[in-house]
C-alpha cells in the first residue's frame, strides 16, 4: 500500500486553512520541517509527525484514515482488518515500526495496537508524551522501554503500565523483531 505522507499532510493542512508557517508555529517546529515533509524530502519519525499533527489537531489514526475503515459497530476483527497506522512513514528503511490498530476509534476511549519493531527500530529521539495511560505485553523479541529516568529491557511475557504524560521511548536494541500488544486510553496515535 503506497501512502504519500507529504501529499496527505499538505491536503490536511490546506483543508484546515493553515499555511506552512502557521502549522509550524502551532506545532512548535520550523517551516522547513513542514516543507520537507510535504515534498517527501524527509520521512518524519512517529513522534515528529505526531507533533506536527498536534498543531492541527489530528491523531495519526485520523491522518492515515481511508474510506475503507471498518464499520463502527464491528466487534470481531480478522488479522487483515487491522488498520496500519505507521509503517508508511519509514517504508523500506531499516528500523521500521508498525502500529496496527484494532478498529475505528470514532467514539472510542481505548486504542489497542499490535506493534512490531524491526531490529534497530525506535519511536524517535524525541521522547513521546501525551495525556493517556498505556500498557502492553511483549509477545516476542526484546524492547528497551524508557519511562522518565527509568529504563528496562523487556522480553516475551514481560509487561508495562504507566502514565503517558511521563516522557517515554520504545527502542528495539536486539537483532530480531520485537512484537507487542498495547492499549492506550484515551487513544494517542
Amino acid at each position: 500500500m503506497d501512502f504519500d505522507v507529504g501529499a496527505r499532510l499538505k491536503q490536511v493542512r490546506e483543508l484546515h486553512g493553515l499555511s506552512q508557517r502557521a502549522l509550524a508555529q502551532r506545532a512548535g517546529v520550523t517551516n522547513g520541517t513542514i516543507s520537507l515533509i510535504e515534498q517527501n524530502r524527509c520521512s518524519p519519525s512517529v513522534s515528529s509527525l505526531r507533533k506536527v499533527l498536534q498543531g492541527i489537531p489530528m491523531t495519526l489514526a485520523e491522518f492515515f484514515a481511508t474510506d475503507d475503515l471498518p464499520p463502527r459497530e464491528q466487534i470481531f476483527y480478522k488479522a487483515g482488518d487491522l488498520i496500519e497506522l505507521s509503517s508508511m512513514l519509514v517504508k523500506g528503511k531499516v528500523g521500521q515500526v508498525s502500529f496496527r490498530q484494532v478498529g475505528d476509534l470514532r467514539g472510542r476511549n481505548l486504542q489497542v495496537l499490535h506493534e512490531r519493531y524491526a531490529p534497530g527500530a525506535d519511536t524517535g529521539r524525541t521522547m513521546l508524551q501525551h495525556e493517556s495511560e498505556e500498557g502492553g505485553i511483549v509477545i516476542k523479541g526484546r524492547i528497551e522501554l524508557t519511562v522518565g529516568d527509568r529504563k528496562e529491557i523487556l522480553g516475551p511475557g514481560d509487561a508495562y503500565l504507566f502514565d503517558s504524560r511521563t516522557p517515554h521511548r520504545f527502542r528495539n536494541i536486539d537483532d530480531e523483531e520485537c512484537e507487542l500488544i498495547s492499549a492506550c486510553t484515551p487513544p494517542y496515535l
